[in-house]
């Protein structure tokens, strides 16, 4: 964790906030995942009136994942620690970032929160599990007391149109966000590398700031060098992808462009708009190249402000290059043991937006007077532009099914025996409200139990197009009639066989949306017993 702050301005009473109305926000999350397992708490020193308006008990990853805001009053829970808290979000800047760190890593502070979140202290302890920590502020805004992290205070910002920000912005978009953020990238958040003492965009305070983390281990997991990439992709897969522009203001009397350059071709954004102090996404849409490799893709910004990335380095990937090996070489496989189906990590639904300028009208009349002292004047608009935010989402929902293979012999409803194939069959919907930024639902990988979800997977082939894509099997090169097919292990165990599918690459402005699915087929006997040695010639 690190911290950093400005100084607060002047409040009203209809819009302010005291010092020492704050608190923090504790997730249990899943390191291996990023899974949020137990529901969030909130900690205070302070009392909170019951009537406070809030959006319940979400974290800074469900927001990332495309959760969206749920005002809600009164219900408000939290609870004062006994042993109480440091300054978390300060007037001048100035917390201890020291003191929060003490505090978040001393063992009867930690027992606490194992004991308010349902965990035990063992598990939460056992270098499986991070606590994210997001520091939270209760203020007056339009005369209402509200609670808000500094995640929900960017939303809330974007729904009004900037209207928090303009009456907020030192606790709102400095104070507040700047309280914690990273040192060290982690749970997919990176190191904050930007201003610790002036207000941030939305956009950087959705994506890098107002988080702290708790590690019970030395560092976080060591990261493959392929992810030096900024994004990973599939080979010939249509993809999105994007920068946040800001600085200044872009408005149609000083408008601003953004230029893609990918693969020898340039892809231009018009009108990328923003008001002051705020940022924009912009985004392509284009397909990736049929063979793997690493592409090096520039942008440049004309008309002011500057993109959040220069240059961005894109993996393309091939997932159709390591299929399971021919049945045919299956043995007995006595030493075999199951592991739990593993979680690739999904998320089902973003939200995103772009900044709409229209021109507020303001006539002042110029006086112009002659010799008759008449006014020969004229009406002259020193208007200006304002902003709204228009909202846009997109939501992922699939199913999948295995079942035996049609052509074999001893199957029978959703039994079969082990060396005999099964099917797969995944269908996908996509729902949005901006078409043009959202592929397809487009690659599905299928992991099987018996290489213990790793070393041998299958992609498998797209059926059909658009929003309702489905997909299935590739025909197996090693079946007589290539069929659609998985063969299952000679030797497999009798009970269930679960497959694991990652739904993958339906790309939208805000990231990528994928899904985790299963489904099993029960295995009863195997092809051994179906096996028959003819009786020898004793000649």
């Amino acid at each position: 964790m690190d911290g950093g702050g400005g100084g607060m301005g002047q409040g009203t009473s209809q819009n302010k906030w005291t010092p020492g109305y704050d608190g923090v926000r504790v997730s249990v999350v899943r390191a291996s995942d990023h899974a949020v397992v137990t529901t969030p708490i909130d900690l205070t020193n302070k009392s909170i009136p019951g009537s406070v308006y809030h959006f319940g008990k979400v974290s800074k990853l469900q927001y990332s994942g495309g959760a969206g805001l749920s005002p809600a009053q009164g219900g408000y829970s939290y609870t004062n620690p006994s042993q109480a808290l440091p300054r978390i979000v300060s007037s001048s800047g100035n917390s201890s970032i020291a003191a929060i760190k003490s505090y978040f890593t001393d063992e009867q502070v930690v027992r606490s929160i194992a004991g308010l979140t349902g965990m035990d202290f063992d598990v939460l302890t056992n270098g499986e599990y991070r606590l994210l920590i997001e520091p939270v502020a209760y203020y007056t805004f339009q005369g209402v007391f509200i609670a808000t992290t500094a995640t929900e205070a960017a939303l809330y910002d974007e729904m009004l149109g900037g209207g928090l920000r303009r009456k907020m912005v030192s606790l709102s978009h400095k104070n507040l966000p700047l309280a914690l953020f990273l040192e060290t990238a982690d749970l997919g958040f990176p190191a904050w590398g930007g201003s610790r003492s002036t207000a941030a965009s939305n956009g950087d305070i959705k994506s890098s700031l107002g988080l702290g983390i708790v590690r019970f281990n030395d560092m976080p997991p060591q990261i493959p060098a392929v992810t030096d990439c900024d994004y990973e992709y599939r080979t010939d897969t249509e993809v999105i992808t994007a920068v946040w522009v800001s600085g200044g203001q872009s408005d149609p009397d000083h408008p601003v462009s953004v230029t893609f350059h990918i693969a020898g071709s340039s892809y231009t954004v018009s009108s990328v708009y923003y008001p002051e102090g705020e940022s924009q996404l912009a985004w392509v849409r284009w397909r990736t190249p049929r063979e793997p490799q690493v592409m090096t893709i520039t942008v440049d910004v004309q008309g002011g402000g500057s993109a959040s990335k220069g240059t961005i380095r894109a993996n393309i990937v091939d997932l159709d290059a390591n299929p399971p090996p021919d049945p045919n070489a299956d043995d007995r496989n006595d030493g075999f043991t199951s592991v739990p189906v593993p979680a690739k990590g999904q998320a089902t639904s973003s939200s995103w937006g772009v900044w709409r300028p229209w021109w507020k009208a303001h006539w002042v009349w110029h006086s112009d007077y002659n010799e008759l002292g008449e006014d020969e004047g004229y009406w002259c608009d020193h208007g200006w532009w304002e902003f709204d935010f228009d909202r846009y989402s997109a939501s992922l929902s699939a199913s999948m099914a295995i079942t035996p293979d049609g052509k074999s012999p001893t199957a029978g409803g959703r039994i079969l025996k082990s060396g005999y194939g099964i099917q797969e069959r995944v269908d996908t919907h996509v729902s949005t409200s901006q078409p043009s930024a959202v592929t397809a639902a487009q690659n599905a990988v299928t992991y099987f139990p018996e290489f213990g979800y790793e070393g041998y997977w299958r992609l498998l082939e797209r059926m059909g197009g658009g929003y309702d894509m489905g997909h299935e099997f590739k025909e197996n090169p090693y079946s007589t009639y290539h069929r659609r097919t998985h063969f299952t292990p000679i030797w497999y165990p009798d009970g269930s066989y679960t497959a694991h599918t990652w739904l993958i690459d339906c790309w939208t402005p805000a990231g990528m949306l994928s899904m985790d699915l299963t489904d099993s087929v029960t295995v009863s006997g195997n092809l051994w017993s179906d096996w028959h040695i003819a009786p020898q010639n004793p000649d």
